[in-house]
């Protein structure tokens, strides 16, 4: 009778254990948080753009300016050249930039980024 009281005992502290290291390792899981996680640090070969509303986004040139790498803090997507009167334009069908200079303006999907500006990187 005293083994068996012994055993249930050892079983509960693994199960409250176990219960309790849940919360911890679900927030080592990539896809457990409820929204995007904030990049710590700038990708390698990216320019940070930071717009109107708190927005930003990173680009990164591709094949001699023939396309971009448009990272977000949540996701990365492609965007070709494509001609366009008064600065250099790129898209992908949902999204599409437009680079005068340092400034950029972008429209994705219902998103939209105004006022982007170029910062100097470090």
């Amino acid at each position: 009778m005293n083994t068996r009281l012994i055993k249930m005992t050892a079983l509960s502290l693994v199960g409250a254990t176990l219960l309790a290291g849940c919360s911890t390792i679900s927030n080592l899981l990539p896809f457990s948080s409820d929204g995007p996680q904030a990049r710590s640090t700038a990708p390698a070969n990216a320019t940070e753009y930071q717009c109107n509303g708190g927005k930003r986004f990173y680009l990164r040139t591709l094949d001699n300016s023939a396309a971009v790498w448009l990272i977000y803090p949540d996701r990365e997507v492609r965007l070709d050249k494509i001609s366009g009167e008064g600065g250099t334009r790129y898209s992908n069908g949902p999204a599409t930039l437009e680079l005068t200079g340092s400034e950029a303006t972008l429209a994705d999907g219902a998103a939209a980024y105004a006022g982007c500006k170029a910062l100097a990187k470090p």
